[in-house]
């Protein structure tokens, strides 16, 4: 899959593929992010701005309260 547009793409179209690929290949989200050549921090600042925070505990990034 071809992640260039990431920092770009609906939020939510990208949320759902990075959690689907996390559960799908059991990275953790360093080695998902090395795969798929994508900026850690970028990508986690992308979903954090929404709301999404990445849990390491279920290596998915979830809505907190």
């Amino acid at each position: 899959m071809n992640f260039s547009r990431y920092l770009t793409m609906d939020v939510n179209m990208l949320l759902s593929i990075v959690n689907m690929k996390l559960r799908d290949e059991g990275d953790q989200l360093e080695d998902f992010c090395q795969r798929y050549e994508m900026d850690k921090t970028q990508l986690e600042l992308r979903l954090n701005n929404h709301g999404w925070f990445y849990q390491t505990s279920n290596n998915q990034f979830t809505k907190t309260d």
